[in-house]
């Protein structure tokens, strides 16, 4: 409407509809606005905090991924990098360097001490230094370098920090550590958490008939337990591919081929020295590398959380869709709101909100996957951006699964709606009727099947009266006389119950 309004002089051309004085006004009020000058933006603090960050894993969600932060944050890494640092001079004064004695027990306390009491300030401290330096692993050695300054035995071995070593030796060797810890202490705890929950609804609806749905229609009934114990089975391979993933490391120099380590000292085991340093560590030494560790097995362990995080996204989509048909009800909390203009709803926030996480960290995680395994000949930098979002990929990760164990905690199974479904659903046993006659060579049983149910379904009377009128030994015909749709379930109850559920 608007190319109808020419603000300059406040008048209508052009339009079919000029005669209509409140059109005119909506036209004129349009060019207004559109006239408004250009507002400034608000002023925000030069302070980070939760309403001006600009991601909400720094925001909103900030107490989510309050775990990872000590692993993934900067801060965390610069601790990793300090504690693969001070291993590796451990390592050297044990290696019989003549000009690097083994240190007394007291020099190995203050450095352990520089690991252990790490803190957000000694962070800051790295982060002027690399102000100067516009290299922060340069940094870390200088700090380290500064805080033995005052000790004398330590101060003589300075040279030996980061001796021989590459920027990406430390890097990848605290990286590492980063997602072994994130994975063996927040992750897997966080998942197993979520797949208890499943496998308790999985028990405790083993026995509740529900209404199967292929395509989206009708199929053969099977009980909610049995469904939310498919999950967990899936979700319990997931979990195990996670866990499985063997994390590599590398400490042979800029190349791969410890030719600095050489160059000095030609007589030491270098190959082995990294592997007892790497092994201290909780690692396993990869022994062929460029400047960088591959990162192989970051590809494999961001996959198979991706697989994992897909296996949710399909529940929360299929609980989505059961309490949209009446299946659940979810436990209200006092004072929330459902809508701002609907008064009535009860929305699966938490559900959509898993969803949409999940969906972010799965596009990290991919991204990550598929770019870290290729670097430009021996070594380029686009790893190293990339990789400082391995907490972002996590992040969305807890906060998805964290959202999904909430929704789970408010349903409430609404029984008598799953009972109004199957009983007004007889044409499901159309399945177990022509599955008999085929045994006992009734002919055409499917077609005869087909014709009587197929798009128009079937009441109780008129199945029971075209059982009654089969050809049947008395034993099989009893039995699909018996049947309902809430008791055609076949094993589903017991497979809820199967004991291999439990990790």
């Amino acid at each position: 409407m608007r190319r109808f309004y020419n603000s300059a002089d406040g008048k209508i051309s052009g339009c079919p509809f000029a005669a209509d004085r409140r059109l005119a006004r909506i036209l004129r009020g349009l060019g207004q606005v559109a006239a408004l000058p250009n507002l400034p933006a608000m002023k925000v603090s030069a302070t980070l905090t939760s309403l001006n960050a600009l991601s909400p894993l720094d925001g909103r969600y900030a107490s989510r991924g309050q775990a990872l932060r000590p692993l993934l944050s900067e801060a965390g890494f610069m601790f990793h990098r300090v504690r693969v640092e001070v291993a590796w001079l451990l390592a050297l004064a044990e290696a019989g360097l003549p000009e690097l004695p083994p240190f007394s027990s007291q020099a190995r306390a203050e450095l352990e001490r520089l690991v252990v009491d790490f803190s957000e300030e000694d962070a800051e401290r790295i982060k002027a230094i690399e102000r100067t330096t516009n290299h922060d692993m340069k940094a870390v050695e200088y700090w380290l370098k500064e805080k033995v300054a005052h000790h004398a035995e330590l101060a003589g071995a300075a040279e030996f920090i980061h001796f021989a070593c590459t920027s990406e030796d430390i890097n990848n060797t605290s990286h590492a550590l980063m997602l072994s810890s994130a994975r063996n202490d927040v992750l897997l705890p966080a998942l197993r958490t979520l797949h208890a929950r499943l496998v308790q609804k999985a028990i405790d609806h083993a026995d509740q008939a529900m209404l199967a749905r292929t395509h989206g229609q009708p199929a053969s009934p099977t009980t909610l337990g049995k469904e939310f114990a498919n999950v967990a089975v899936r979700l319990e391979r997931a979990i195990q591919a996670i866990a499985e993933v063997q994390p590599l490391a590398k400490l042979n120099g800029a190349t791969g081929n410890f030719n600095a380590h050489l160059a000095a000292y030609p007589e030491v085991n270098w190959e082995a020295v990294s592997s007892q340093v790497l092994r201290g560590l909780g690692l396993v030494q990869n022994r062929h590398t460029i400047q960088i560790e591959p990162h192989d097995w970051m590809a494999e362990l961001f996959d198979a959380i991706a697989r994992a995080n897909v296996i949710l996204l399909d529940l929360n989509r299929d609980i989505w869709g059961y309490i949209a048909l009446g299946y659940f009800r979810q436990r209200l909390k006092e004072g929330e709101v459902g809508s701002s203009t609907m008064p009535h709803k009860v929305n699966p926030i938490d559900f959509e909100n898993s969803e949409g996480n999940l969906g972010l960290a799965n596009a990290t995680l991919r991204h990550l996957a598929e770019k870290l395994p290729v670097s430009r000949w021996q070594r380029d930098l686009s790893d190293s951006t990339v990789l400082r979002n391995l907490g972002v990929a996590l992040g969305y990760c807890l906060v998805a699964y964290e959202s999904c164990v909430r929704g789970l905690d408010k349903l409430e199974v609404n029984v008598e709606a799953i009972h109004a479904d199957l009983d007004n659903c007889w044409e499901v046993l159309a399945e177990p009727v022509q599955t008999v006659m085929r045994r006992y060579g009734l002919p055409q049983p499917y077609e005869q099947l087909k014709a009587l149910t197929r798009g128009k379904g079937i009441t109780e009377e008129a199945l029971r009266e075209f059982v009654q009128g089969l050809d049947l030994p008395d034993e099989p015909k009893a039995r699909l006389l018996a049947l309902t749709p809430r008791t055609y379930v076949g094993m589903a109850a017991a497979l809820a119950r199967d004991h291999r559920l439990t990790l």
